[in-house]
């Protein structure tokens, strides 16, 4: 971990100058993974602070950890052009935009969610919301399941979910079968940069310690924020796949385990996330606000995003060397299959949680064929919004 990696632009950007680029792509990241090609536009093309190559190795750097996967590539950006301030700096500049509205949008749902508009508002939403998860498992459904083996690995994940087995046993498990069954899978990756980026072993440690004292402020003296800090930092911790794989993992957490929201309210929870700029995660501001209030946000918040953070960056230097490693491909591999097993069973729990009607149904089926044709999200919710307060 020293100097950053030699970039294009011979004079790296100021922390200032890379918070502001970060926060404006911030204030417009709809779409989530899909804002990776926005921060490739500005760091490559306008910016010139990195070449493709190195872009691309982090874009693939992030999609095999867990994590937000376009907060994870804001961080990488950052780390390789200004090192760990840099990473910082980035990564809180992109999540910003999101956290502040998110804050905002909670404070607004408990003073009106007993509104008859907004209630209307909301019941469309929540069938929305199970069509955009069914097109995400149909999306990785067709990327991911290309042999019989693939389907296997997936079809039990899936069951194994739907019974209620918890979700970090059964990604553990998925691992262990990508390495017992994907023999032909995993094949050589692209030849990865040696990182350079040395000289962050002290900040980076310093930024563990400093956290680990927090998670033990917390335990000694706000037990009940200590709890919903732990859960989220679990939900992050196991995501593979992006942002997605953490919804069915924070349901677990939250409605099942604790009963901290009921599922409606969760669905809701999501509903604001998909409004909001950056990625979907951001719907744990949401439910610490329930939770716990402004403090509750803030800390499911920060727990939420602080392993994504700390995994990008520590990983970064050794990925070349993982990369390179069968056992790890393969276990990855089985990992990201159980992801489409998880939004199958994700997407029957939440449907078989809606009382159905017609109206309902047809909303749905309107929201899935216009997202399985191309149809932006943002869009598709906005006009979801319409109708149902004309409608319901």
């Amino acid at each position: 971990m020293t100097s950053p990696t030699p970039i294009m632009n011979p004079k790296p950007p100021s922390l200032v100058k890379i918070f502001s680029r970060f926060l404006r792509l911030g204030l417009t990241a709809f779409g989530g993974p899909a804002m990776v090609a926005y921060i490739r536009s500005i760091t490559v093309e306008r910016e010139k602070w990195l070449d493709n190559t190195t872009f691309n190795n982090g874009v693939a750097l992030c999609q095999a950890l867990p994590g937000a996967t376009a907060m994870q590539v804001a961080a990488y950006v950052g780390l390789k052009i200004r090192g760990l301030a840099g990473a910082i700096a980035a990564f809180v500049g992109f999540g910003l935009p999101a956290f502040l509205l998110m804050i905002v949008l909670s404070a607004f749902y408990i003073q009106a969610v007993a509104i008859p508009p907004v209630v209307s508002i909301f019941r469309g939403l929540q069938v929305i919301i199970i069509a955009i998860i069914a097109t995400a498992a149909v999306t990785f459904a067709r990327m991911s399941l290309k042999k019989w083996v693939h389907v296997s690995i997936a079809s039990i994940a899936a069951v194994l979910f739907f019974l209620g087995v918890h979700p970090i046993l059964v990604i553990l498990s998925a691992a262990l079968l990508g390495l017992a069954i994907l023999r032909g899978d995993a094949s050589s990756p692209e030849p990865v940069l040696k990182s350079t980026t040395r000289g962050l072993e002290r900040g980076y440690f310093i930024l563990i310690g400093l956290v680990a004292a927090m998670f033990l402020v917390l335990f000694f003296f706000q037990k009940n924020l200590f709890e919903l800090a732990a859960v989220m930092f679990r939900v992050d911790l196991f995501a593979f796949g992006g942002g997605f794989a953490s919804l069915p993992l924070m349901y677990h957490e939250v409605v099942d385990a604790h009963a901290w929201l009921d599922s409606a309210t969760f669905l809701s929870g999501i509903a604001l996330g998909q409004v909001t700029p950056g990625p979907i995660v951001i719907t744990a501001t949401f439910v610490g606000y329930l939770v716990d209030g402004a403090w509750g946000g803030v800390i499911a918040t920060f727990a939420i995003f602080a392993p994504s953070f700390f995994i990008v960056v520590g990983t970064e230097p050794y990925f070349d060397r993982m990369q390179s490693l069968l056992w790890f491909r393969r276990a990855i591999n089985g990992i990201l299959l159980s992801f489409v097993g998880l939004l199958l069973s994700v997407t029957i729990r939440f449907a078989m949680g809606i009382s159905w009607t017609w109206q309902l149904a047809l909303v749905g089926a309107g929201a899935l064929v216009a997202l399985l044709l191309g149809g932006e999200i943002l869009w598709v919710v906005i006009a979801g919004v319409i109708i149902s307060y004309f409608f319901f």
